[in-house]
């Protein structure tokens, strides 16, 4: 879990509703505007009995507003240099889990030899890589904590290229705001450019020092130990830096985008 920013640096209440009118008052209709705004709260959907919305839409509407306005203030108070907590070798997960939308036994089986990593978007160095060459960057490991959204978490010792430094090395805009990633089970995220430049970001080869197994994400995944887990890729075939915001396989379906642990 991220550690919070100083008192100071918090923003109040006050700041946080007025961002809040900023980002839903123009959606909202002049005559239920009002009772909107009167009944918001950071809790969540409790506020809906206080508004004129009576149609499944209108609801969708809604709710889509406050996960975006969720989004914007996660990003708002994320401190790159909050760092997640890390545990000692003995802590470890025995065995760590498989978790996808489909069994283990679908995970894909990806040839080491003819796999390429493809590289696109605002980035100087559009060539492809291979796992031969993210071998030979500097690695890093981590033991850090899993969270997943349905409720239960497990410790993994994970082992790679910090993510910051990958993207130094292809020249990407570090301004952009999203990162996108698309992977051979058919999967798809992206995440903000600040976690991207976390240094416990990690484009991860390897797991318990042996290489990436298949069920964990082989050849490789993104580990950030500050999202939860369906914000960690696996099997990552494509890496792209944009200003399009890019969706993902579950925010597309309703899940927060930001997706902070």
């Amino acid at each position: 879990m991220l550690r919070s920013k100083p008192v100071a640096d918090r923003p109040d209440a006050a700041s946080i509703l007025k961002e809040a009118r900023k980002v839903l008052a123009p959606h909202i209709g002049q005559t239920s505007r009002r009772a909107f705004l009167r009944t918001l709260t950071l809790g969540g959907v409790a506020m809906l009995s206080g508004c004129s919305l009576d149609e499944d839409d209108q609801v969708e509407h809604a709710l889509s507003m406050i996960s975006r306005f969720n989004d914007h203030v996660q990003g708002w108070i994320f401190d790159r240099n909050a760092l997640a907590p890390t545990y000692s070798q003995s802590m470890l997960t025995r065995p760590f889990p498989f978790n996808a939308f489909y069994g283990v036994e679908k995970a894909p089986a990806i040839d080491e030899a003819g796999y390429t990593l493809e590289v696109s978007g605002l980035v100087a160095d559009k060539r492809p890589w291979r796992l031969g060459e993210l071998r030979a960057m500097a690695q890093t490991d981590q033991i850090t904590r899993h969270i997943c959204v349905e409720g239960w978490s497990a410790i993994g010792h994970w082992g790679g290229v910090r993510f910051s430094d990958f993207l130094m090395r292809v020249g990407a805009d570090t301004g952009a705001k999203y990162v996108g990633f698309k992977c051979a089970d058919g999967y798809y995220t992206s995440i903000d450019m600040p976690t991207a430049l976390h240094s416990q970001t990690l484009l991860a080869l390897t797991y318990d020092g042996q290489v990436l197994p298949r069920e964990y994400g082989f050849p490789m995944k993104l580990r950030m130990p500050t999202k939860l887990g369906y914000k960690n890729p696996k099997h990552i075939q494509a890496i792209f830096v944009t200003n399009s915001y890019p969706g993902g396989y579950w925010e597309d379906q309703g899940y927060n985008w930001f997706g902070g642990s």
